[in-house]
Formats: C-alpha cells, sequence, structure tokens
C-alpha cells in the first residue's frame, strides 16, 4: 500500500523547486542571449556570472516558496491554494534576487532574461504541482494511500460530511462511521460504531487520522468533550461549523488579540476587489454600448413606431445596500399594463405585450439599455437581479438570506441566470445561486458568466 507522509511531500516539493529554480535560471540566460529569439542591443554577460549566482538563487528559492506558504502540505488543500502560493513565492522569489544583485553590485543585470526565469520558473513550478497532485489523487481515488476517519455525530450535518468525504476522494480519507452518544439516533449512510467514551478503542482499532465533529448548533457543548479524549490521540480534529443557514455569504476565520473569530457574513467586494469590478463593469459595457449602438437604434425605432409611448421603461428596482434607482429596458408592454393588475411577475404569454415586446423579450434584448445603468453606478455587468422594493419586502420575509444579495452591486446577468434561475422559477434556489456567486467572485468568474450569458440566456428557448 502506498502510502506517502506530508514530510516526504514537503521534501520532494522542495527538491523540485530548487531543480526548478536552478534550470529556469540558467535557462533564462541562454535563452535571452544565444536563442537569437530577442535583439541584444548591449553587450552579451558572461554566462560565468550566471552560472557563480547559481547556488544562492536555489537557496534564496527555498526561503521564498517556504515563506510564502507551498510547503503547508495536507489533504484538503486545494490547487488554486497551491497557485496562489507559486506566484507569491515567484514574485517573492524575483524581489529577493533583485535585491541581492543590487546590494551585491554585481555585473550581471538583465531585465530580459529575469522576466525569462520569472515566466520559466513559474511555468515549471506549477507543472511539477499540478502533475503531483494529480498522480497522487489517481491513487486515491483507486485505494491507495487512504486514511480513515471518524464523524463525531449522525445528524444531518454529520450525513453532510460523509457524503462530502464520499464526494472529495481525491482528498483519500475515507468515513469508517459514525460515533454517537444519543443511542436513539440511527442513520442510513454509514453504521453507528459506538459512543464518545469508544473512541480511544475505535481509533486504535481502525487506525484512524481524523475525526470530524459534526454535531448540531444545540450540542456544541458536547464538542469540548469529544475533544478531550481525541487529544491524548495523535490524530487531526476538525470541527464541522453547523451554520449553513445563518451564514448569509460565507465563513471566515480570523483572529482578535489571540480569541478565534468566525465571520457569518463577509463579502469579498471591498477595497482593491471594488475597484477591479468597476474598471471591468465600464470598459466593457463602454465597447458594447458602442458596438451594439446600431442595434440599439434599430430597436428603438421599432419601439416608438409599433406603440405609443416612450422608447424606456423605467422601474424602480433595489440595487447595493438596498438603494434605490430607475433600470431601463426597452419598453415591452403597454404604457397602461400596470394600471389594473398593479406590480407582478413577467409570465410567459403576458397578454401585456406590444407586438415587437414578445421578440424583446424571448431575445433578452429588451435589456440592453442596463449597460447604461452600469456606466452610471447602478449596476454591475455581473451580479445578482435587482428586484422592485414591493416584491423584496415579501421576500425578505420568506426567503432565508434573501438581503444578503444586496451586499453587491445588482447586475445584467448573474450565475443563478445562466443556469437557469430566471423568470417564474424557485426563488430559493436563486438566492442559492446569487450568495455562492457572491462568495466565489473573482474576474474569471464574472468573464465565464458572461460568457455563458449569450448562450444560455440570450438565446435560450424559454426565456421571456
Amino acid at each position: 500500500m502506498i502510502k506517502r507522509s506530508s514530510q516526504t511531500l514537503v521534501v520532494w516539493f522542495a527538491c523540485w523547486d530548487a531543480l526548478s529554480a536552478g534550470v529556469s535560471w540558467v535557462g533564462a540566460y541562454y535563452l535571452r542571449f544565444t536563442s537569437g529569439w530577442f535583439p541584444i542591443q548591449h553587450e552579451t554577460p558572461d554566462p560565468e556570472l550566471c552560472w557563480r549566482n547559481l547556488p544562492l538563487v536555489i537557496v534564496l528559492a527555498i526561503v521564498a516558496f517556504r515563506i510564502a506558504g507551498s510547503y503547508e502540505v495536507h489533504r484538503l488543500r486545494r490547487f488554486r491554494e497551491d497557485f496562489i502560493a507559486t506566484c507569491k513565492g515567484t514574485l517573492l522569489l524575483d524581489l529577493l534576487i533583485m535585491a541581492t544583485i543590487f546590494y551585491a553590485k554585481d555585473p550581471y543585470i538583465s531585465r530580459g532574461a529575469m522576466l525569462c526565469f520569472s515566466l520559466l520558473n513559474l511555468t515549471a513550478v506549477l507543472v511539477l504541482r499540478r502533475v503531483t497532485w494529480s498522480a497522487i489523487r489517481k491513487l486515491r481515488r483507486h485505494g491507495y494511500n487512504q486514511s480513515f476517519a471518524i464523524i463525531v455525530g449522525s445528524g444531518r450535518v454529520a450525513r453532510k460530511t460523509a457524503r462530502a468525504l464520499r464526494h472529495a476522494s481525491w482528498m483519500g480519507i475515507k468515513s469508517i462511521g459514525f460515533v454517537e452518544d444519543r443511542t436513539t439516533r440511527f442513520t442510513t449512510d454509514l453504521d453507528i460504531l459506538g459512543s464518545t467514551d469508544d473512541l480511544p478503542r475505535l481509533l486504535d482499532k481502525y487506525r484512524v487520522e481524523h475525526v470530524f465533529i459534526a454535531l448540531p448548533m444545540n450540542r456544541y457543548n458536547e464538542a469540548r468533550r469529544v475533544f478531550d479524549i481525541v487529544s491524548r490521540q495523535m490524530v487531526e480534529v476538525r470541527l464541522v461549523a453547523d451554520v449553513p443557514t445563518m451564514s448569509g455569504l460565507s465563513l471566515t476565520t480570523t483572529n482578535l488579540d489571540g480569541l478565534p473569530v468566525i465571520g457569518l457574513r463577509e463579502s469579498p467586494h471591498f477595497g482593491l476587489n471594488v475597484v477591479v469590478k468597476r474598471v471591468m463593469d465600464v470598459l466593457i459595457a463602454s465597447i458594447a454600448l458602442v458596438l451594439l449602438s446600431p442595434l440599439l437604434f434599430v430597436i428603438a425605432a421599432m419601439v416608438r413606431l409599433t406603440s405609443t409611448g416612450p422608447i424606456f421603461y423605467r422601474q424602480e428596482r433595489c440595487g447595493l445596500n438596498g438603494r434605490l434607482f430607475d433600470m431601463l429596458k426597452f419598453r415591452t408592454m403597454r404604457v397602461d399594463a400596470e394600471k389594473e393588475s398593479g406590480p407582478v411577475w413577467t409570465a410567459v404569454n403576458d397578454d401585456r405585450r406590444t407586438s415587437i415586446g414578445t421578440f424583446l423579450r424571448k431575445t433578452s434584448i429588451d435589456e440592453l439599455p442596463q449597460f447604461i445603468n452600469v456606466l452610471r453606478g447602478d449596476m454591475s455587468l455581473v451580479g445578482p437581479r435587482p428586484e422592485r422594493p414591493i416584491f423584496i419586502s415579501k421576500f425578505s420575509k420568506t426567503v432565508p438570506n434573501y438581503m444578503a444579495r444586496h451586499s453587491v452591486k445588482c447586475g445584467i446577468t448573474g450565475w443563478a441566470q445562466v443556469n437557469g434561475w430566471r423568470g417564474n422559477t424557485s426563488l430559493r434556489k436563486r438566492v442559492q445561486f446569487d450568495l455562492y456567486y457572491i462568495t466565489h467572485w473573482n474576474p474569471l468568474f464574472d468573464l465565464r458568466i458572461i460568457w455563458l450569458t449569450f448562450w444560455k440566456v440570450l438565446f435560450h428557448r424559454h426565456a421571456y
């Protein structure tokens, strides 16, 4: 049976980081000065200068990646964590090398070679990490390099933990059963192996390495006793927080003067992230309005010619932090459409539509004027769809965490919309996808949703 400890992996990664840095350092010199791919405007440095700095580069590589957290190896670590740590380590390594060369007044100074070194080293380290973890995870899925876990509890949280461990088979953690003090409990997922008093015997019998305390919130007082029992054994202990219905956005942990604090409602949309998102909004919305301007003029003329009333329909919606604004659409209904019925949700076969309104709704072209809302700062390209105040007052009382959607700017399109949750669909599912977007936001996620919008929303046969 293949067994690899985290220490072995750390040594493996450190050796390959040193080798990657050394090969990249030398390769960058020859790529820059002897390959003929780049123009040389100054005298070519002596290769001896490059080789002389090689030991220093290798040592600094280990130090930089160690500081960046590249050697924090555990079964729950994901590739994106390795990716971020590797990027930080590469940047830190570049700074350390440049600072050392500058301080020592080393004659080997080349910005082109330094850039080549950074790209080569980053690529080599990432490829090695990816190949290594892929191989390990493939072995774990086939039953090798397995470790065993016991789950304390047998309720909803415990069963979800068991299912999560089965789903994430790449971690190589196999849950063998539940431990439960309340004998009236039963489960169909895994067997109940015994009570918490049996934990020491069970840990030794099954050679357990992981204990997941997955008790409901009203039984958290038992978690301390469980920890006292397992603290005498060499096992990893993790607490599965029972707060999915309370956490409006995401769970974060921080330290307040030595006191661990769990954040239940925090958004990633702050600081530089807000600037990046706003720049993307303005840039893409401006390009879209310029490119679509002929279409917009044609649609505006058709709306005016086919029905009486204004071209645009202004509807009061709630945006960031509940602020009201007028959302723009091409008018698709009669001017007096809501005079008798009042505010209602859009229906598939709405008899209030104008002759051109059916086509505009089906293709979602009526939403295009919202690019103007984006430029004005009322909306973003991507985010939870804004709703009318009269509906929000109702939904906030019946749908858990509904108001958390207003912690970010609303959008023309969103993660819920590209997954089919738009129009007259499940509101709870829509909120679930909106909160997932808010929690996991990043610029690439926005670009992915924009791309999917063209195929899953604009041309979706159920769009209206």
